[in-house]
């Protein structure tokens, strides 16, 4: 059967961190849900119903995928999965069926459609359509969890990776006498084309590790389960508690726990990153770190599109946007939200925690006059040190977001201002 994966209405809750990809690429465990749906059904034709303006950048992202076209959709039978899904195991065609529809606490998880239902979807209300149909449906508790916000994310992200794990089936213990395992040496897989230095200590004792092919870890280095450390990723003489995921390509140096890094980040240097979630071409400078604990213990609110949440939890850190550069020794408060294309400079004492995208850091306040096209400059420069290019669709999709944010940059900007006038 043929698969779609949609984002709803509820997916700009998770900006900032999907400004710039749908929900259904937010990485959690071992990789996003459109890779997990690939894996489950390999070979089966695909596509995608996504906001209106990151269709044509996700297209050229996914080729092969067939992205918001709702004639091609309609051709045949066809399975609707929900982009904030994080299931708990694999979904088997078996369980589906057209007088069904899977549910997690009342959101709709998946449903399958005949031809003729697939015809009622159009680009304007697709996911409400969807609801409408699933209402006939016999109800089916679908497993797993539905992201709602970008903490979500970080603290599902442990269990997800030891679901991953078991899921893929993976074991290869190392055979280099080099590293030490402190656990079950089943609990580890260490691609062959991978490479490790002598004196790695690798400790399952709290979940399993996967290190994927082409990854790199120096000397010095310790990593406690649940963890994955993907493709071609250098890590340098680091200390990774568990639950932390490290991306395709990254740098990674310093001190991570329960953080993921989507992909090509840098963190090459010292600095410690807690329960944050951090989006790809982000350069921390050295010593930058982020402050994941309250000092009375108590929850943490995030100022989402500044706003502030609850997030109901004691532990969250920063969830940074693409693109954004820290300089060194930036020191970030519990619960920081930092968008896209930021440019982050010191002012000698905790960041502001709401740094709207393409704002930058003036004298410790927010301000917006890092100009946009030295913000597009130094994107081109940063992605062609690692041979990528930023593409024309790309960067017209990174001008559409900057006039979306306009409104929240103005009113953070304003703000700033007063603050500085009943300083003085």
């Amino acid at each position: 059967m043929r698969w779609f994966v949609y984002e709803d209405q509820a997916a700009p809750q998770l900006y900032p961190i999907a400004l710039l990809r749908p929900a259904f690429e937010l990485v959690c465990g071992r990789e996003s849900l459109r890779r997990r749906l690939q894996r489950w059904f390999p070979g089966a034709e695909w596509g995608a119903c996504v906001r209106s303006w990151l269709a044509p950048a996700y297209a050229e992202e996914q080729p092969e995928a067939i992205v918001n076209d709702f004639v091609a959709l309609q051709s045949s039978p066809v399975l609707m999965v929900n982009g904030r899904w994080m299931p708990a195991g694999r979904l088997q065609l078996q369980e589906v069926s057209m007088d069904n529809a899977g549910y997690i606490d009342g959101h709709l998880a998946w449903i399958a459609l005949e031809q003729d239902e697939a015809q009622l979807l159009t680009d304007d209300d697709y996911a409400e359509t969807l609801l409408g149909i699933a209402r006939t449906r016999r109800v089916v508790e679908a497993s797993g969890t539905m992201i709602t916000r970008p903490w979500d994310l970080v603290s599902r992200n442990g269990r997800q990776l030891e679901l991953d794990f078991a899921d893929e089936g993976l074991s290869q213990p190392s055979s280099s006498p080099h590293v030490q395992c402190l656990g079950d040496e089943r609990d580890v897989y260490i691609s062959e084309q991978a490479e490790i230095d002598p004196y790695v200590v690798i400790d399952t004792r709290t979940g399993p590790v996967s290190i994927d092919r082409d990854v790199h870890i120096q000397s010095f280095t310790r990593i406690e389960g649940p963890c994955h450390i993907s493709r071609g990723a250098r890590v340098f003489r680091a200390l990774i508690h568990h639950g932390t995921t490290i991306g395709p390509e990254c740098r990674v140096g310093g001190e991570i726990e329960e953080s993921i890094l989507h992909s090509h980040v840098n963190k090459y240097h010292e600095g410690f990153l807690g329960h944050s979630y951090v989006c790809p071409w982000v350069n921390l400078g050295a010593i930058t770190t982020t402050s994941d604990l309250k000092s009375d213990y108590s929850h943490v609110a995030v100022p989402l599109q500044g706003e502030l949440v609850d997030s109901g939890l004691t532990k969250v850190g920063s969830f940074i946007g693409d693109h954004t550069k820290t300089a060194i020794d930036s020191m970030f408060n519990t619960g920081s939200s930092i968008g896209v294309m930021t440019l982050v400079l010191p002012g000698g004492r905790l960041l502001p925690r709401h740094i709207p995208s393409f704002c930058n850091i003036s004298f410790g306040a927010v301000a917006a006059n890092w100009p946009l096209e030295q913000g597009l400059h130094t994107a081109r420069m940063a992605m062609q040190r690692r041979g990528c290019v930023l593409t024309a669709t790309a960067e017209e999709l990174l001008r559409r977001v900057y006039e979306m944010t306009a409104d929240e940059r103005l009113a953070a900007v304003n703000l700033a201002a007063q603050k500085r006038i009943h300083r003085s």
